[in-house]
Formats: C-alpha cells, sequence, structure tokens
C-alpha cells in the first residue's frame, strides 16, 4: 500500500517538475508524431516494449539488486532514445532537455529506491 501511495506522490510532483523545466528552458511542445521521425519513433518504442515485455518473466524472479538495475537500464533505454529523437527531429523546442532532465531523475529514484522505501517504513 506505501508503494502505490510512493507511485502517486511522484506522479504528483512530476507535473509541476515538468512545468517548472518547460518554463525555465523555454519548451515549446511538440510530437515527434509530426515530423519524419514519427516511423523511427514507433518502430523504436513498440521494439523497446517488446523486448521489456520479453525480458518481464526472468525479471521478477530476480533478486532485488537485479530489479533495480534492470529498472534503471529500461529508464535509460526509454528516455535516452526518446531524448535522442527529440534532439534530431525536434530542433529549436528544448524538449529533449526535459526529457534528459526525466532520465537522471528516473535513474536517481530507482538507484535510491531501497533507501527510499525504508524511508516509508
Amino acid at each position: 500500500m506505501r508503494f502505490l501511495g510512493f507511485v502517486i506522490i511522484l506522479l504528483i510532483l512530476s507535473i509541476p517538475f515538468e512545468m517548472l523545466l518547460n518554463k525555465l528552458f523555454s519548451v515549446e511542445k511538440k510530437k515527434i508524431s509530426e515530423t519524419p521521425g514519427k516511423r523511427i519513433d514507433r518502430w523504436g518504442r513498440g521494439i523497446i516494449l517488446v523486448v521489456s515485455l520479453g525480458s518481464l518473466p526472468f525479471v521478477v524472479v530476480a533478486e532485488p539488486v537485479i530489479i533495480k538495475w534492470v529498472c534503471i537500464f529500461y529508464c535509460v533505454v526509454q528516455y535516452g532514445f526518446q531524448s535522442i529523437l527529440e534532439w534530431k527531429y525536434l530542433k529549436g523546442t528544448n524538449q529533449h532537455i526535459v526529457t534528459f532532465a526525466y532520465l537522471l531523475v528516473g535513474v536517481i529514484l530507482f538507484y535510491n529506491a531501497e533507501y527510499l522505501f525504508r524511508l516509508l517504513r
């Protein structure tokens, strides 16, 4: 139950965090689907999804340390891919900086997850 509360708090805090970053870096929101990178984005996300879902049964039964590093890896791959596509196809929007900031925050949160959950006890 505490985990669910933790996730809800993170989701609620992510909205003002994104708004702050968008204002700080003067980001004008655009979508990759409105650029020539639409196909690459779809294929890349699909491949990442299939690989992550395919590896899920092996990760679930692993030790918590392995699960943590798989989550960090998935975060880096997903947000890294999105950031690179935004940098390449959404020139002048600075949107890739916000995505990269989410990558950094995600890695930090996953890396310190054990400590954060101990604080919730």
